[in-house]
């Protein structure tokens, strides 16, 4: 008869919750450099020029690439094909941030799209440049639009690190695999594993509500309170040091 070891969980809990740090590490640095080439592929995608193909082929090759294949194609294909070597964990981040990239430019490429013209127009009346527009006008109202895909996209991130097991990267399921080899309890350290990505899928959501939440009008939500408190302090000190200095 089987016996499940659950006490594993309680012993090993640092060397997991290790994992799920450097699985975010690796995430957070790639969706940095996935908005910025997902906002510069969007731009790409919504012009006139050849560079909208360029952009749609990108998007489209990968969109359908695996997250594994990816890693292996930077990891090793790189190195072979022009000696480049790259450690484990910049491997990580290019591997995400080439597949991401492709997501997120079409988030943002129809958040763009749903920002209403009027804006724009009202702007251009208003005698601002075009590119004053896009930065003060445009872009935030998109951002607000694309931020829940932006958080669901951060977690699928995450879950995306347990395939680079293959390069050797030190995330949950590759910390699972070493510890099921001395201890032989798959079912419990894997139930772990599964249990600490459900987590920390739950809190990026908080977060990313959160965070959209305080983009309302009026702003709502934790952050905003947490904004509005710290403001108030400010204003709060500024004003003491009116009165003594008066």
């Amino acid at each position: 008869m089987t016996t499940y070891d659950w006490s594993l969980i309680g012993d090993n809990w640092r060397l997991l919750l290790d994992g799920l740090v450097v699985a975010l590490q690796v995430s957070i640095v790639a969706l940095l450099i996935s908005l910025v080439a997902g906002l510069l592929l969007a731009l790409m995608r919504l012009s006139k020029g050849p560079q909208r193909w360029i952009a749609a082929a990108y998007i489209n090759i990968f969109r359908g690439v695996p997250a594994l294949v990816s890693v292996i194609w930077v990891y090793f294909g790189v190195s072979l094909a022009f000696g480049i070597n790259f450690t484990v964990f910049q491997a990580g981040v290019i591997a995400l941030s080439l597949l991401y990239s492709a997501f997120l430019a079409e988030i943002f490429r129809s958040s763009l799209s749903a920002v209403p013209a009027a804006l724009t127009e009202a702007g251009q009346a208003l005698g601002m440049r075009r590119s004053r527009i896009f930065v003060s006008v445009v872009l935030p109202q998109a951002t607000k639009i694309a931020l829940p895909n932006i958080g669901s996209m951060f977690i699928g991130m995450v879950k995306d690190t347990s395939t680079f097991t293959v390069i050797g990267l030190l995330e949950v399921v590759r910390v699972t695999q070493n510890l099921v080899s001395t201890t032989f309890q798959p079912f419990v350290l894997y139930t772990a594993a599964a249990a600490i990505y459900v987590l920390a899928a739950f809190a990026i959501d908080f977060l990313f509500r959160a965070l959209e939440s305080s983009t309302t009008s009026p702003p709502a939500g934790s952050i905003a309170r947490l904004l509005r408190s710290r403001e108030r302090a400010r204003i709060e000190e500024i004003a003491a040091r009116h009165t003594e200095a008066s």
